[in-house]
């Protein structure tokens, strides 16, 4: 429309991105997943408008939307779906409903309130796996983008690599869009991480080695160490979870290479580049 405002990037025109391989939203890989732990309204709204360019989904973790009035959780759910940006009421409220036998009415209530993804998990419960099969197809069928999550909670729980491998292969045959792998929020003692949150990276190449389609993937990664390790090592495209709100934009920066350590590869590979050509480098 003639003389109708269009926002526009801040810096567009001036400077390019270091990193030019970043995926843009709408898009099925380099997904960053916020972790919502009872924000109100205006600070959703406030995080929408500043971060949903950057966002793919928030998950409102633990089972804290049970804890929200039925129309306060709708307006948030609006509010963040209006943004074009996902919105799932997390596993473990979903673990009950499979427990309680009421997966049916939790993925009926789910659609009314406004969610359009959900999880299937075992995390702290048990699933076989034909339940488990069951559960990702019944919320697919119903109309929903489903993220599965293998891998436990309890440490003293841990399950073999080779074996976690298998069920991001079977949930991704029976419909999942992604399998997250378990960290909690705290990235601590579970799944790839080690008790200070280093990552183990044998265990990562012991998973990695069994699954189809690492592109499919969805790493907890509430760390700002653990996001630069999986940043460097698998790209700007790596699909990341349980990042601050707070961190979003930063995690954002860190795969465009607006940060040191992106930043320094990207230049270094382009110094690189243009010596192969015999091209004159950038001007530091």
């Amino acid at each position: 429309m003639k003389g109708e405002k269009v926002d526009r990037p801040a810096w567009e025109g001036v400077i390019d991105w270091p990193v030019q391989d970043r995926a843009r939203k709408p898009r099925d890989q380099g997904w960053t997943m916020v972790i919502d732990k009872g924000l109100g309204l205006h600070v959703i709204d406030d995080l929408m408008q500043v971060a949903a360019p950057v966002i793919d989904v928030v998950k409102l973790t633990f089972g804290t939307s049970a804890l929200f009035s039925h129309d306060l959780l709708k307006e948030k759910v609006r509010t963040i779906t209006a943004h074009g940006v996902h919105c799932t009421p997390g596993g473990t409220f979903q673990e009950v409903a499979i427990w309680q036998h009421r997966l049916g009415a939790y993925l009926e209530r789910a659609h009314a309130l406004g969610f359009d993804t959900v999880e299937v998990s075992d995390g702290t419960i048990e699933l076989d796996r034909r339940t488990r099969a069951e559960a990702i197809r019944q919320a697919v069928t119903a109309g929903f983008r489903v993220l599965s999550e293998v891998g436990k909670k309890d440490p003293r729980d841990a399950q073999p690599m080779a074996l976690l491998a298998e069920e991001v292969n079977e949930d991704l045959d029976h419909g999942a869009f992604m399998v997250i792998m378990e960290a909690r929020e705290a990235g601590t003692g579970v799944g790839i991480y080690d008790a200070s949150g280093h990552p183990r990276e044998a265990e990562i190449d012991a998973f990695l080695k069994g699954v189809r389609d690492p592109s499919r993937v969805l790493w907890e990664a509430p760390l700002g160490s653990q996001q630069k390790y999986l940043v460097l090592r698998f790209g700007a495209n790596v699909n990341l979870g349980n990042i601050a709100p707070e961190d979003a934009l930063a995690l954002e920066a860190l795969r465009s290479g607006l940060r040191g350590d992106t930043l320094k590869r990207a230049w270094l590979a382009d110094r690189d580049y243009r010596a192969g050509l015999g091209a004159s480098p950038r001007p530091d």
